[in-house]
């Protein structure tokens, strides 16, 4: 498991854990047809940075940087299309997290 203290770094933000909760539902959280292409990307699908950008309500780079600290953690995975970024939870290591939790504390 990553760096425990990192992981819950990246979790002690309002917005941070606000992005894990819109991904883990993102049809109800994003209700934009060209929020999430499953068709176009692999079939787990994804969000686009800027739908989450927009819901976040902060500039880019903010989200952006939110995003890198999710990933870098392992709790997000992103895919490349085009020139667009989707974002997706990563729903195995958010379970070793859990179970982590359950666990060790």
């Amino acid at each position: 498991m990553t760096n425990q203290v990192d992981l819950f770094k990246a979790l002690s933000n309002e917005v941070r854990l606000d992005i894990l909760r819109w991904l883990k539902d993102p049809e109800t959280h994003f209700n934009k047809p060209t929020a999430h292409l499953a068709t176009n990307l692999s079939e787990k699908g994804g969000i686009c940075v800027g739908d989450i950008q927009e819901k976040a309500n902060l500039s880019q780079s903010t989200v952006s940087q939110y995003l890198a600290m999710l990933q870098k953690v392992g709790l997000l995975e992103s895919e490349r299309h085009g020139k667009w970024t989707y974002y997706r939870r990563n729903e195995e290591k958010i379970q070793e997290l859990a179970t982590y939790l359950k666990g060790e504390l």
